[in-house]
């Protein structure tokens, strides 16, 4: 087909200078795309050649009717009529599919020719762009060992101690050696993961007990079909035992030093909105020989134990970010000597159920909250067992960038080795605060206190320990770091004299 008819009695002069007009401002509306341009140049012949053949039909028919060109022009459409007739016998036809409007922008894609685009669906929305990784949050490279990645750290640092018992006072400055490294696995299925840190003093002048220390603990996670992921883990613990510890022997020139072994299995799988767990851990703890500060020493082999403890829990999945749940524990400790020195059957079992709920906002906040009953009895029927209603809490909560608060509450029941007594509840609340001051300065804040709960029947009153510390840590770069730290300790009992330890020291970490 060609152009439509004409049926207004405008002349082939304006005729052509609208359709000139309707293609320029087509091109401005369509913008000057190939496909356009190629319909603009076929509209613009078009309406050339009926606008000339209609100017010569015209002047032929006014020329035979007497008339001259400004005249009406009556005859005017008969002979437009004829010439468009005429012209459409001899031009090849058009596809429908460029007829008409089509010809004018159907090539084009949809969204180009509209005006207002659609919108994209909230759920075809981009991903937000991850924030640049600052110094301090930045991980070194690590090295690679095989298909696994080491990433070790030490920090080097000079410490001044005051501590305060009583009438008695010590003050020392000593050399703190802390090592830290974490392998882990680069593995397509299951990961590996090792990560091991321990610190070792050496006092440069004055006197107070040295307390070095070391652990490291391994986790296997295998992931097996059906939903179900598998632990499995071990480590090793050594510690010197504090002098405020309630079982620590008193004036003694250097406590025990403890080793503790662990095992432990678990596995969780989910039933859909069901999800089961099932672990089973085994500890065990040696006790090494105290020293007096008269030189003599004090065998405490009797304090050597194992233990076993098995916990199931169920949880209901709200949703991803919500699931309620119950836990069973039951565990069994068994002493290596029947008696311990005193005569006492320590060996016994241990019970426990609590309720509660796992919360996962992403980075706002995760962790999960529970409240519960744990009791603990033991074979001497001299020794009266222990029960406490628990509450147990551990948060990590990000109000804003850059800020993690890390909010930690524990009960426990923790036996004693004292004569005649069965032990105490143990409620520990820690908080620890980190901010990210500038890009390569991060501020630590911790702060925290252990109510030791004696039950009624003991000789022992209740004991509440009061920690505080802060600290500074200043990327100098991604393997430097120079750090700070300053702390402090209270602890307060109804008899006896209260103990106080101020802390403060200065270091450089290179790690890799």
């Amino acid at each position: 087909m060609g152009q439509p008819k004409q049926t207004s009695s405008v002349t082939p002069l304006r005729a052509m200078s609208r359709a000139v007009c309707f293609t320029a401002f087509g091109s401005l509306l369509l913008g000057q795309t190939p496909a356009f341009a190629q319909s603009a140049s076929l509209q613009s012949a078009t309406s050339r050649a009926v606008s000339s053949e209609n100017n010569r039909a015209t002047t032929g028919a006014a020329s035979e009717a007497g008339f001259d060109d400004e005249s009406d022009g009556l005859a005017a459409p008969a002979a437009n009529s004829a010439a468009t007739n005429a012209d459409d016998a001899q031009r090849p036809a058009i596809p429908d599919a460029q007829s008409g409007d089509d010809i004018t922008g159907s090539i084009l894609d949809e969204d180009i020719r509209r005006l207002n685009t659609r919108e994209a669906p909230i759920d075809e929305t981009l991903p937000r762009r991850k924030a640049a990784e600052s110094a301090s949050t930045a991980e070194t490279p690590g090295i690679p060992i095989g298909t696994f990645v080491l990433r070790p750290s030490v920090t080097q640092s000079i410490n001044t101690e005051t501590t305060k018992d009583g009438n008695t006072r010590e003050q020392r400055s000593f050399l703190e050696t802390d090592a830290a490294a974490t392998l882990t696995s680069d593995w397509g299925l299951h990961q590996l993961t090792v990560t091991s840190e321990g610190a070792w003093q050496k006092n440069v002048s004055g006197e107070g007990e040295e307390q070095p220390s070391f652990k490291i603990n391994s986790d296997l996670r295998l992931d097996l079909p059906d939903d179900t992921i598998a632990h499995l883990t071990a480590g090793y613990n050594f510690y010197r035992e504090d002098t405020d510890d309630p079982d620590a022997i008193a004036n003694a020139a250097q406590q025990s030093d403890v080793q503790e072994f662990t095992a432990g299995a678990s596995v969780q799988r989910d039933f859909g909105i069901l999800r089961g767990t099932t672990a089973l851990a085994l500890s065990r703890s040696i006790y090494s020989d105290a020293t007096l500060s008269n030189g003599t020493t004090v065998t405490l082999s009797d304090r050597d134990q194992t233990t076993g403890t098995l916990r199931g829990r169920v949880g209901y999945e709200l949703s991803p970010a919500l699931i309620p749940f119950i836990e069973a524990t039951v565990g069994r400790t068994l002493y290596d000597e029947t008696r311990d020195s005193a005569g006492y059957e320590r060996s016994g079992h241990s019970y426990g159920a609590k309720a509660g709920v796992e919360v996962d906002l992403g980075e706002k906040l995760k962790g999960e909250v529970g409240v519960g009953y744990a009791m603990a009895d033991f074979e001497d029927s001299r020794l009266s067992s222990i029960d406490t209603a628990t509450l147990d809490a551990s948060l990590l909560w990000s109000p804003i960038r850059g800020t993690d608060v890390n909010f930690d509450l524990q009960t426990s029941i923790q036996p004693s080795t004292t004569a005649g007594e069965s032990g105490y509840v143990s409620h520990a609340l820690t908080t620890t605060v980190t901010h990210q001051l500038r890009d390569n300065l991060v501020g630590t804040m911790i702060g925290g206190v252990i109510w030791r709960d004696y039950p009624t029947d003991s000789t022992i009153n209740d004991e509440l320990v009061y920690t505080a510390a802060t600290g500074l840590t200043w990327n100098i770069n991604r393997y430097l770091d120079l750090t700070s730290t300053l702390g402090y300790e209270l602890t307060t009992r109804k008899d006896g004299d209260d103990s106080q330890q101020f802390r403060a020291g200065v270091g450089l970490k290179l790690k890799r």
